[in-house]
């Protein structure tokens, strides 16, 4: 056996420390099951995700783009044209 050390706020801690609570486990075994899938998949146990604020911020960004550059259409026929849809 070895010992880790990680540094982590205190709040996510205590936060991780209740979840784990919750289903029966403490901290240490949370951890010894995460490295342990680590090891068994080769890599992160879960796909990472972006938070909801960037990908907001990103998409907010597109369509300001988008409105900046694009072409608007007042009429389906022209914008089905356009799409070589007829």
């Amino acid at each position: 056996m070895t010992t880790v050390q990680v540094r982590i706020e205190e709040k996510t801690k205590k936060a991780a420390q209740k979840a784990l609570a919750d289903i029966g486990l403490d901290l240490s075994t949370g951890v010894k099951i995460f490295l342990n899938q680590v090891v068994t998949e080769k890599g992160l146990p879960f796909t990472p995700t972006k938070n909801r604020a960037a990908l907001r911020a990103k998409w907010d960004k597109e369509v300001a783009e988008a409105r900046k550059h694009g072409k608007r259409y007042t009429d389906v026929k022209e914008l089905f044209k356009d799409l070589s849809i007829e």
